[in-house]
């Protein structure tokens, strides 16, 4: 969640370590513009806010907001956020705005912090292969092609990125919120305890007058041009954020965008009792995530002995979810949720995976809160980079706030609930996700021939007997494993359909039943691939930008208002790996409980698989390929378990677009 090279670059460097000036107006002159008049409302078109503003003559001030009730230092004093805020120049007089709000920890950068060892094999006793500083890749991915940071720096202050060339002329206050223990504020951060969600709920308190601010003095400040609703938005932690502050159902925040975010860091850093990795980014954790964004003032000497917390309670050793995961789970409170929610999420993320958005996304519909969902063929990405669909994204994130935070009819709430990207650049809109008429579909296991690949069927017969085994070889890939699917392979298991008479969409959820017993070794993990077999490009969640600027909204020298936009990168393979799941085997019972097994003996297993909006081309077949290890996402213990699997009682589960129809 934490690769932010261009918010890094291109926005925390944008930061000056002390605060902003006060809220000025450009100095008066005999040819300068008047004073501008404070609108009643916005002028609208279309159901739409107008650009009427000038981002030039916006103003800028930044306020230290108190965190009433929060001392998370333990300094004896309430934690304090910083807030970084550019409004409208009218708002000096009289008029008052709604505010869009980023907040983040990662404004001022970050440290330089190992990961923890992930072969535990011994054969890479120092675990230099990933103890490493990874928090510097997928810049692009993110926040595309950014202008000159300190062309940015010295001419635009600390609001990069669109939010202010698009919505402040528009009649919005931008508001970035440093989150705390980072750059400015004080108190600690914990990777999504409840100190962390009150900074920038606090902030939302403040822009309706129910909490304090201050300027650098030390003088009171208000915000009397606030109409006191807020929309909050933002990729990964920083889309995160919007989540966690929702739930508490705080008064005012009437709108939501979390984009590649998280609702559980449990599911982020674990899964199904199993340390899991976000994907790339082996031997990252909680206590990681919080060292890096660690950057106030004297910060290891304040907050080092919760630092040591979060290392000792995080438990990499059982997986277990605990009351230290239970408290950073979103999910739960989903009920206290009263904005409106626009959820985004990459459909080949497997850093934030897929299922933290659709486990949110069925949290709020038993809620009955208003939703909306993009589904993109991008990885850790944020939409409004895609070229050819940046126009529909600025049209409907636009409607979307105008019709939350100014109440304007505009009608985007009665437009498709989804937008899918069912392949590169092919995009469709939809009534609902999953996609109407999807159905569960059981598919059977059966074993293959002299060792060979196994059949997987819908057909249901009289279950066989047979027993298939494989031995665990952590050095491989996944990608090893279930290439060349016709093999026989002694360090896996696949299972293939026919091939398909016509394509088949993949919508929602698929789960696993795996009868199996382990043996021989020492790896808990019990791994499932779904695959797309069969020779296509597609994509992989690469991007690449074009050459030539596309300009969105008011420029300044040095923050132009344009960016360069990106297009998938395919690639042409004989298959895919859709989707795929973990289980630590000892919690075959609960995630909580640790429950070890005897050795030989058979139990069942069952598991969810990320979640995934896929279509599977006539001619192609459907496998599953079970494996021990994953190399890129759990730990690595010495090869040679051995895994045996009763196919007969094991099965696979597939939310088919049409359901057992689609097949035939």
């Amino acid at each position: 969640m934490t690769r932010w090279k261009h918010l890094l670059l291109a926005l925390a460097v944008a930061v000056p370590t002390g605060a902003l000036p006060a809220a000025t107006a450009p100095a008066a002159s005999a040819s300068s513009t008047p004073t501008p008049t404070p609108l009643p409302s916005p002028p609208i078109e279309n159901g739409e806010t107008q650009p009427v503003h000038s981002r030039a003559d916006a103003l800028t001030e930044t306020v230290f907001v108190e965190v009433a009730g929060t001392d998370s230092d333990a300094d004896g004093r309430p934690d304090r956020v910083a807030v970084d805020i550019m409004r409208p120049a009218a708002t000096a007089t009289g008029l008052k705005v709604p505010v869009i709000m980023e907040a983040s920890p990662y404004y001022a950068g970050g440290n330089d912090v190992d990961n923890h060892v992930v072969d535990l094999d011994g054969s890479d006793p120092a675990g230099m292969e990933y103890r490493r500083n990874k928090f510097n890749d997928l810049r692009d991915e993110m926040f595309g092609q950014a202008e000159d940071p300190a062309a940015a720096r010295a001419a635009a202050g600390p609001f990069p990125g669109y939010y202010d060339n698009f919505f402040v002329p528009r009649g919005y206050a931008v508001a970035l919120v440093e989150n705390l223990g980072s750059g400015r504020a004080t108190g600690c951060p914990t990777t999504g305890l409840p100190n962390e969600t009150a900074g920038p709920k606090a902030a939302i308190d403040w822009l309706n007058g129910r909490a304090r601010g201050f300027d650098a003095a030390g003088n009171e400040v208000r915000a009397d041009w606030s109409t006191g609703n807020v929309g909050m938005i933002g990729v990964s932690y920083n889309g995160t954020l919007p989540n966690a502050v929702a739930a508490t159902g705080v008064k005012g925040l009437k709108a939501i965008v979390p984009i590649a975010a998280i609702s559980s860091w449990y599911d982020y850093y674990r899964a199904n009792g199993g340390v899991v990795a976000p994907g790339g980014y082996q031997g990252e954790d909680a206590d990681v995530l919080a060292r890096y964004v660690l950057t106030r003032e004297n910060g290891q000497e304040v907050c080092g002995g919760l630092m040591d917390a979060i290392e000792r309670d995080q438990d990499r050793v059982t997986g277990d979810y605990t009351r230290f995961w239970h408290e950073r789970n979103y999910l739960p409170d989903a009920r206290k949720v009263r904005a409106a929610v626009f959820v985004v999420h990459g459909l080949n993320d497997w850093n934030v995976k897929t299922g933290q958005a659709v486990q949110w996304w069925d949290a709020l519909a038993k809620r009955g809160v208003p939703r909306k969902i993009w589904l993109h063929q991008g990885a850790h990405f944020n939409p409004f980079n895609f070229a050819g669909r940046n126009a529909e994204w600025l049209r409907q994130l636009h409607r979307w706030f105008d019709f939350h935070l100014y109440g304007l009819r505009n009608g985007i709430m009665d437009e498709p609930q989804a937008d899918v990207e069912h392949g590169p650049g092919q995009w469709a809109q939809h009534a609902a996700w999953p996609l109407p008429g999807t159905r569960d579909v059981r598919f059977a296991l059966a074993a293959g021939k002299d060792g060979g690949t196994g059949t997987l069927s819908p057909r249901h017969g009289r279950a066989e007997r047979s027993t298939e085994s494989f031995t665990d070889a952590p050095a491989r890939t996944a990608e090893q494993l279930a290439g060349n699917e016709a093999a026989a392979d002694p360090n896996r298991l696949a299972y293939l359909s026919a091939p398909l008479a016509k394509e088949v969409r993949l919508s929602g959820t698929p789960e696993v039943s795996v009868k199996a017993a382990f043996s021989g070794g020492r790896s808990p993990y019990l791994t499932a691939l779904l695959v797309d077999y069969g020779t296509d490009a597609r994509a992989y969640g690469q991007v690449a930008y074009g050459a030539t600027p596309v300009c969105y909204g008011q420029g300044v020298p040095g923050d132009t208002g344009c960016a360069r936009l990106a297009e998938h990168v395919t690639a042409t393979a004989p298959f895919k790996i859709i989707t795929r799941g973990w289980l630590d085997v000892r919690n075959r019972n609960s995630a909580s409980r640790t429950e070890l097994l005897r050795e030989g003996r058979f139990y069942d297993f069952r598991f969810d698989l990320q979640p995934s909006d896929h279509i599977v081309k006539a001619g192609h077949r459907i496998g599953v390929v079970l494996i021990s290890t994953d190399r890129d996402f759990t730990l690595r213990l010495p090869a040679g378990t051995r895994v045996e699997v009763k196919p007969g009682d094991s099965s696979v589960t597939l939310p088919l677009v049409g359901g057992r129809h689609a097949l035939d």
